[in-house]
């Protein structure tokens, strides 16, 4: 791969010298005594990064290097001076176009690091060009598209960036809901909160007819009803109080677009009436306004519990819920999709870490096996901030089980599991003996876990002597995962 090729001028032969040991092993170098010597090699050779120093006999650096800009303007142009006289780094600037100043003495590191940013900025005008040349031969209609497709993808918005694993319970979900996406009609996800509904909205409204158009969304849960219609349907100016222009709301954003409204089973009966006017008729009123609004949109909603069932109890209008329910999509919690864990905890994982600038190697498989044994009733965002927490407390590129929550260790880490809360070991059947024993079981699987299985400081917090650790574990069968060898210092 040939080397960017780098002009060095300066009328010391040992300055040239240095320069050009800092640089040779990552650059193509030539060198120059003056100015007009400097002006033959630009003319004979593709030139990316000049170093010119600013006193010298003839010309001086600022005026050769503007000369340099008027010629071979995507040159990237570097002053090296001894001197910091206000007026000559000015004149630098306004008259040669200098991208930056290097002062006597440099350091090589220094240099070679200026070097190479110079080199990478040349690089990206270069494509820059490129790509303005290439962007006047699209139609703006065309290019307004295929951006929009592109940030599609770079932000992850399609099927295929819902991670699971190649038997998930997910996929007959996404495979329904990819046959959906093709047809204009409303689709009701249900699931609990935190299964990821919004994520499957989005990527349903991006695989449709309107994905050239913008997707809003809107959590209803948690709002007052008051917010919510304002959110929905805008207001004029002077409606409310507080409110000094005219509001726009998310109906009228959303026109031939997609709206997501999640959480529709705590909407108030007026705000379901509302709805339902707009599900049917396509028609709204914003707050305080008297004309009668229209939208073209595509309406998808979402609901943390069984609407049917919030029917039966007469909490939400049937006809509205057969409005929204053209088609329904019923996403499983996490601990229904075990197998998914791990793609998912990994991937949580490096995302963290590259949000935080800490670099890790992925989770060990132990801690895999404690991870994918938990219920996880906060779902994904459940596991992502136990994996941010693990992350925190690292101190090894792979993180292991001793990082996990005292409550996920606490879960027996086998097929079928042992009970993960110690409030339904209390409240449960049995003799006094036998939940005693199932809650100290687990009390010292998490303790061993979490001292990396160190028999010694596990006997000391728990207050037991070796010899008693010894035979509680034997007694109760306990023994180190297959990957960890039992530790006795």
């Amino acid at each position: 791969m040939t080397l960017p090729t780098v002009l060095l001028i300066d009328d010391e032969a040992h300055s040239l010298a240095s320069m050009r040991m800092a640089l040779e092993d990552d650059f193509d170098c030539l060198t120059a005594a003056n100015a007009d010597e400097a002006l033959a090699l630009m003319e004979d050779n593709y030139v990316q990064v000049i170093f010119c120093d600013q006193r010298m006999p003839g010309k001086t650096g600022v005026e050769f290097l503007s000369e340099v800009r008027n010629r071979w303007p995507e040159t990237v142009r570097i002053i090296i001076t001894g001197y910091t006289e206000t007026n000559d780094m000015i004149a630098a600037i306004n008259e040669a176009g200098i991208y930056q100043f290097v002062t006597k003495p440099w350091h090589p590191d220094h240099l070679l690091m200026t070097a190479k940013n110079a080199s990478h900025l040349f690089q990206l005008s270069r494509e820059n060009d490129r790509m303005s040349l290439e962007q006047k031969y699209l139609g703006q209609t065309m290019e307004s598209k295929l951006e929009k497709q592109r940030k599609a993808l770079r932000e992850g918005l399609g099927f295929e960036n819902v991670l699971r694993s190649p038997n998930s319970p997910l996929n007959p979900v996404l495979a329904a809901a990819r046959q959906y996406a093709s047809f204009d009609v409303p689709v009701l996800l249900t699931g609990e909160a935190g299964v990821g509904k919004t994520q499957i909205a989005r990527a349903m409204h991006y695989t449709s007819l309107r994905s050239d158009r913008s997707f809003f969304e809107l959590n209803c849960a948690g709002m007052s009803s008051e917010m919510v219609e304002l959110e929905l349907f805008g207001a004029k100016r002077g409606a409310i109080p507080s409110l000094q222009s005219n509001k726009i709301g998310l109906l009228q954003k959303a026109d031939r677009g997609t709206l997501f409204l999640n959480g529709v089973e705590t909407l108030s009966p007026e705000l379901q009436l509302s709805l339902l006017r707009v599900v049917t008729e396509g028609s709204f009123q914003p707050i305080g306004g008297h004309e009668t609004l229209s939208t073209n949109m595509r309406l998808l909603t979402g609901a943390h519990c069984d609407l049917r069932a919030r029917v039966a109890d007469g909490l939400f209008r049937s006809d509205l819920f057969y409005a929204l329910a053209v088609t329904e999509l019923s996403i499983p919690p996490l601990r229904a999709r075990v197998g998914d864990i791990a793609v998912l905890a990994q991937h949580l994982l490096f995302e963290a870490a590259q949000s935080h600038g800490k670099p890790v190697h992925g989770l060990a498989d132990t801690a895999l096996e404690f991870l994918e044994n938990y219920d996880w009733p906060g779902n994904l965002k459940e596991l992502e901030n136990e994996v941010t927490r693990m992350l925190i407390f690292s101190q090894e590129p792979v993180l292991g089980p001793e990082l996990i929550s005292r409550h996920i260790l606490q879960a027996d880490p086998s097929e079928d599991g042992a009970d993960r809360r110690a409030e339904e070991v209390l409240t449960s059947e049995g003799t006094l003996k036998d939940r005693v024993e199932l809650i100290e079981m687990r009390i010292l699987r998490e303790t061993l876990t979490r001292l990396k299985w160190n028999k010694s400081r596990a006997a000391t917090e728990l207050g037991l002597s070796r010899v008693g650790l010894r035979a509680k574990l034997d007694r109760y069968g306990i023994t180190p995962p297959r990957r960890i060898p039992a530790e006795e210092d």
